[in-house]
C-alpha cells in the first residue's frame, strides 16, 4: 500500500512541476502586437482568396475540357 501511495505522491509532484514549467515558459513567449496580428490576418485572407480564384478557374477550365471530350 505504501508503494502505491509513494507513486501517487511522486505523480502529483510531477504534475505540479509540469504546470509550473508551463507558467514559466508562457512568460517567455513573445506575442505579436495588434498591428502585426492584423497585418498577418490580411495576408492570410488575401492569399486564401487568390488561391481560391485560381483553383476555381482551373476547375472550370478542366470541367469544360472534360465536357468537350465526353460530348464530342
Amino acid at each position: 500500500m505504501s508503494e502505491c501511495l509513494r507513486k501517487g505522491t511522486v505523480m502529483i509532484q510531477r504534475i505540479k512541476d509540469f504546470f509550473r514549467e508551463i507558467k514559466v515558459e508562457a512568460t517567455k513567449v513573445n506575442y505579436p502586437s495588434k498591428d502585426d496580428l492584423i497585418g498577418s490576418t490580411w495576408v492570410v485572407i488575401v492569399t486564401v482568396l487568390v488561391i481560391s480564384v485560381f483553383l476555381g478557374m482551373i476547375d472550370f477550365s478542366l470541367g469544360k475540357v472534360v465536357n468537350y471530350i465526353i460530348l464530342r
